[in-house]
């Protein structure tokens, strides 16, 4: 993606992150710091922005490492096992030991009210979700309520990062040490405790344990969760932001790859069959009808975008029909369609129940002996082998179920056909 290289960040501005990094010794040769790129929101319902910041310069190294509870790990939503669903790390950030419960109801709620939206809320059960304790010394985030406080946390979140009231910036190096206690991590969240509207979006992030990017809001914000969810729209849906900046005038590039920016006009498009050309003319969730409207990718000329005005552009939207396509793609890339109760190639007898998770009102589920459907029990979550025909001879059989997500927000036939699991048992007494 296209970004703008800010001026340089402001001598408040990296005080607030120093609090979160260690100091260099005394006779060190100073050395240029890398940047980071990052995107922040400046009010709840307007267009983001981006900058660069200064990235940690020293290994992350636990703040507290003899505090009791730094660093546990707690689940807070399990749907299957790791490996089979898209799991989703929270870490907490300016609570201090004696306030983790406060960080987990943050969670609970900032949980509650991103996957209320589409279609996180008709994938619910594609996710686990995981709370990481970091202790911090101080309570509270620096920057707030202004610009000259500062807190001695855990991940030194501050705002007023690059002198940016909103932009919430924390030590990355130290998010990904705490990150990696969890099982796994596909997406990373940092809840900073505060009330004071702001947060971030790392998409450039190189992450050993494996998440495509860090996303900062601010844990009691009642508004704030609209970031994450935006956020995740680049790092699962690997969505192009679809707003403008006037001085970038006049794309002429190649056609991008970013599955919601293209050169083509709707009537080109349709015509290729190219990009979102199968959603064109359709109603959206986000308003309006999808087509190819002139804005986005950063430039005001030369790209389209897909519809008005979705949460790719404004806060407080809704995903557009190939967002919601494209973000159903990210889901499946870390998660699939159907978990196995007990586990997936386990041995199990002719009386034992065994089971399916699927992972949404829309998998369709049938159940297979030795490779034949058994009909009667097609759209079930749970049987006995017995009950399905398996016959008591003294040799083993196979017992399979297999799930097909058919959402009809998925049009593109090569993504359907990714949306098909098999789990199987040995059936062994």
């Amino acid at each position: 993606m296209h970004r703008r290289i800010s001026i340089a960040a402001t001598a408040a501005a990296l005080a607030v992150l120093a609090a979160g990094t260690n100091a260099a010794a005394v006779g060190d040769t100073p050395r240029p710091k890398p940047n980071q790129r990052v995107e922040y929101f400046t009010e709840p319902g307007g267009h983001p922005h981006h900058t660069t910041v200064p990235a940690p310069r020293t290994p992350p190294r636990p703040l507290l490492p003899s505090v009791k509870g730094d660093g546990d790990v707690t689940p807070v939503v399990e749907n299957g096992p790791v490996g089979s669903k898209l799991d989703i790390v929270f870490v907490g950030d300016g609570y201090t030991a004696s306030e983790q419960d406060a960080f987990h109801a943050a969670v609970r709620a900032k949980w509650e009210r991103m996957s209320a939206v589409e279609p996180y809320a008709s994938y619910r059960k594609l996710f686990n979700v995981w709370a990481v304790d970091a202790v911090s010394r101080d309570s509270g985030v620096s920057g707030d309520p202004a610009q000259g406080v500062v807190k001695n946390t855990a991940l030194g979140s501050g705002f007023y990062c690059d002198g940016i009231e909103r932009l919430l910036c924390v030590d990355t190096a130290k998010v990904e040490s705490y990150a990696a206690k969890a099982p796994a991590a596909d997406l990373v969240v940092v809840l900073s405790h505060s009330t004071k509207y702001g947060g971030a979006g790392y998409n450039d992030v190189v992450s050993k344990v494996g998440y495509d990017g860090i996303a900062t809001a601010s844990s009691d914000n009642d508004r704030s969760d609209q970031i994450l969810v935006h956020e995740s729209g680049h790092s699962l849906g690997k969505l192009a932001d679809e707003y403008q900046y006037d001085e970038y005038g006049t794309y002429t590039g190649p056609e991008p790859a970013d599955v919601n920016t293209s050169t083509l006009t709707a009537e080109r498009m349709t015509a290729q069959r190219a990009k979102w050309y199968r959603w064109i003319g359709r109603t959206s969730p986000d308003g309006g009808t999808v087509g190819a409207y002139e804005g986005g990718g950063y430039y005001p000329k030369g790209l389209f975008r897909p519809t008005a005005d979705s949460l790719m552009r404004s806060l407080g939207r809704e995903f557009n029909l190939p967002g919601r396509e494209a973000m159903i793609a990210g889901f499946y890339r870390h998660a699939t369609p159907l978990s196995a109760v007990p586990g997936q190639g386990t041995s199990v007898g002719r009386g034992e129940r065994v089971g399916v998770r699927p992972g949404s009102a829309t998998t369709e589920v049938r159940w297979y002996v030795d490779g034949r459907e058994a009909v009667a029990a097609r759209g079930r979550t749970s049987v006995v082998p017995r009950s399905l025909g398996v016959p008591a001879d003294g040799r083993q059989h196979v017992l399979s179920a297999r799930g097909t997500d058919r959402t009809d927000a998925v049009r593109d036939p090569e993504l359907a056909r990714r949306l098909i699991a098999e789990v199987a048992w040995r059936v062994v007494r």
